[in-house]
């Protein structure tokens, strides 16, 4: 556990990163989690804990939280008819313009990596209005100057039809925002544990920086309680495993 340098109390890093996520939220009516996504999925339950119910929060994998009968085919459609406000995406590789490769690295006939490919992620990079890319292993292997392959453009031209796109980028070292005009990123924060020079020197794309970089604020009391209280039961439905490995949920007394 790292310690809160805020308050007298510990939490896990997926619990800090879990509470920024939920802040990037916001104020919205829905959010859509896909697979693999548990950081994410804990963020969208936070965010509906805090506010009460709002935002619907739709997790694909579970019978609790999803009005889909069909899965991903009805996320599209939701995203194309703009029912969806906030998604979630992640890469193999992440370039400084938000481009994000999910498919592989080196020749494309004899790749030296593959990822798990692409799955729509280029259609709800478009229609979706705020997606939040995540990656938690921050090194210049994940964050390139240059993806190998784009399955999901960061920008597009003046005369491309887009209503979404990237706003913000979460790793397990800092925070990042996106400027769609620029197509660029702006370090916002460096989590507690962390350093300036560290995020730098594993960082393979050059961004933006303020003159004095804030650290991260540490999870509240209140933030955690919901998180441990709240979240992880629901969360425990769709990722057993690291419900009990982050919260203890599911596991007997």
């Amino acid at each position: 556990m790292a310690p809160d340098r805020q308050a007298n109390f510990e939490f896990r890093d997926e619990e800090l990163l879990a509470s920024v996520v939920a802040d990037l939220i916001g104020d919205v009516r829905h959010v859509a989690v896909g697979n693999a996504s548990p950081i994410p999925a804990a963020a969208a339950l936070l965010a509906r804990a805090r506010g009460n119910g709002r935002p619907y929060v739709s997790l694909l994998g579970s019978q609790r939280h999803t009005f889909w009968t069909d899965g991903g085919r009805e996320l599209f459609d939701c995203a194309g008819q703009g029912r969806i406000d906030v998604f979630f995406l992640s890469g193999g590789e992440i370039d400084g313009e938000g481009n994000v490769n999910l498919v592989s690295v080196g020749d494309p006939d004899r790749p030296a990596m593959r990822f798990p490919g692409s799955f729509g992620s280029s259609y709800l990079y478009f229609v979706v209005p705020k997606v939040i890319l995540f990656r938690t292993e921050h090194s210049k292997r994940t964050l390139v100057p240059k993806v190998a392959f784009i399955s999901a453009p960061g920008g597009s031209d003046d005369n491309v039809h887009r209503t979404g796109g990237p706003i913000a980028l979460i790793t397990n070292r800092c925070l990042f925002s996106f400027d769609p005009e620029r197509r660029r990123f702006q370090l916002e924060s460096v989590h507690p544990g962390h350093t300036l020079a560290e995020v730098i020197v594993n960082t393979g794309f050059e961004f933006e920086r303020p003159p004095d970089v804030p650290e991260t604020p540490a999870p509240s009391a209140e933030t955690l309680r919901l998180l441990r209280e709240v979240v992880a039961p629901e969360l425990a439905e769709v990722y057993p495993q690291f419900a009990a490995r982050v919260f203890g949920a599911g596991k007997s007394a």
